[in-house]
């Protein structure tokens, strides 16, 4: 008897401690054991236990200036001591009006329409629903049909998804999503043609047209990409050539180009904007991470005259938007930190940084011959790993060579961003490197060689079979 209330008691016990040790807030892995942050400063991160993190992806590509930055905590006890939230149908407030026009200015009078909301996710939903009612306010309500490409990641809302190619992020929503992904990504390491690059009059390119003459012309309302593939394909970049031609296929039948720049977006890839690269000119833009660097939610969908021009003498209003749309705090702060961007160079330097940090890479390839495929533009670089360099066979499912190495890499102080690759999107292994544009070389070498010894530790493992 007294054992059995032992037991009994026991039992009580270690279930009362592990209710205690729950946590109420749902993480990506429900029993996951995650590190409480402390504190960044720069490109360093650091948890209550003392231990530094080289911040290798930018959290999610996203903390492109860095953190602690002395200006942008001026700028949010600046708006907090005037106002932080007003409703955008009642009031506009000074912060929104100087962020739009600031987006204008820095996109050269481009894009001087600003349509605010909270995350990239909503940018390139109510960049979709912009292109529709574009038609619609033209009388042609039948173009409302988006194309987009089986490789590409535009946001977990159910429109963004519907947009989206990435099978992972797909499969539990597919009964409810559009069928809109269609055709094929600029893929060039795992050509779907078999062809070299640079060699080829870009028949995944060509794809657009024929899924446009497919849907009908007169259903399709707009494309959108990623002008460089970020989550879905760890830093695809295209070849020259590529995006110039989606955007004359987009012109010839009358759709509009819409470009993701949620990832890419102010100075990440060497250019304010990354189809600047190929002097394309998107209609509608998708703004957000970089755009506040990660420290206020805030996203935009920013259009030419030719879009907002049938709304103008139309309805006069777009039907999007959310409670905190345009909300003064998260303008003033998107605006201290396109300020920055601005006053440092960051484009300019994003530029130089990642011609260094990629040289760095090509030469650790050597040494590695699990590294497949090196990519990418500027600071957003990408790193596809392979059984065989060969024949490019990716690694087994089971072995999760993404997941372990971003494991290892967190143990060894470096933060990395995990993507997907391989020709179906779900077979192969990739991660992103992405650190914020204010590296400095030294602390280039600093993430190589926190990633050296990550890489070595994998190897060990492949060697010894766990």
């Amino acid at each position: 008897m007294e054992f059995t209330i032992l037991l009994f008691v026991l039992k009580t016990n270690k279930e009362r401690a592990k209710k205690m040790n729950r946590t109420s807030l749902i993480k990506p892995v429900l029993d996951g054991v995650y590190p409480m942050v402390s504190h960044g400063k720069g490109v360093y991160l650091y948890d209550t236990n003392g231990n530094e993190y080289l911040d290798g992806s930018s959290g999610a590509v996203t903390a492109n200036i860095g953190h602690g930055v002395e200006e942008v905590w001026a700028a949010m006890d600046g708006q907090a001591r005037k106002v932080s939230f007003v409703y955008r149908s009642q009031f506009t407030s000074e912060a929104a009006e100087e962020l739009a026009a600031k987006i204008s200015a820095m996109t050269n009078g481009r894009y001087s329409w600003s349509f605010f909301v909270n995350s990239g996710s909503e940018a390139t939903e109510t960049a979709l629903k912009i292109a529709v009612q574009h038609w619609q306010e033209k009388g042609l309500p039948k173009k409302n049909r988006i194309i987009s490409r089986w490789m590409s990641y535009h946001g977990i809302t159910l429109g963004a998804l519907s947009m989206s190619g990435h099978p992972q992020r797909r499969e539990r929503f597919t009964s409810i999503l559009e069928t809109y992904p269609s055709v094929s990504a600029p893929y060039c390491y795992r050509c779907p043609y078999n062809l070299e690059p640079g060699g080829c009059e870009f028949p995944c390119a060509d794809e657009l047209e024929w899924a446009i003459r497919r849907t009908g012309p007169d259903s399709v309302a707009a494309f959108i990409a990623e002008p460089v593939i970020g989550a879905a394909g760890a830093a695809i970049s295209p070849p020259d050539g590529y995006l110039q031609r989606l955007k004359a296929i987009c012109e010839e039948y009358d759709v509009l180009f819409i470009a993701d720049e949620v990832m890419t977006g102010f100075g990440r890839t060497g250019k304010i904007l990354a189809s600047g690269h190929w002097g394309v000119e998107p209609d509608i833009i998708a703004f957000g991470k970089g755009m506040s660097g990660g420290y206020t939610p805030i996203g935009a969908a920013v259009m030419t005259e030719k879009v907002m021009e049938p709304i103008l003498n139309g309805s006069k209003s777009i039907m999007a938007g959310h409670t905190l749309s345009a909300n003064p705090q998260s303008c003033a702060v998107s605006l201290a930190v396109l300020d920055y961007v601005e006053k440092k160079g960051l484009d300019e330097k994003a530029l130089k940084s990642g011609i260094y940090l990629r040289n760095l890479l090509e030469k650790l390839s050597y040494r590695y011959p699990f590294i497949g495929d090196i990519r990418g533009k500027g600071l957003l670089l990408g790193v596809e790993f392979v059984q065989d360099r060969e024949t490019k066979e990716p690694f087994p499912a089971d072995i999760d060579v993404t997941n372990n190495i971003i494991r290892l890499a967190q143990e060894n102080g470096l933060l990395l961003y995990p993507a997907s690759a391989g020709v179906d999107g779900v077979g192969g292994a990739a991660i992103i490197i992405s650190p914020p544009l204010t590296i400095t070389k030294r602390e280039i070498e600093d993430l190589m060689r926190r990633l050296n010894r990550t890489l070595s530790q994998f190897e060990e493992r492949l060697q010894a079979g766990t």
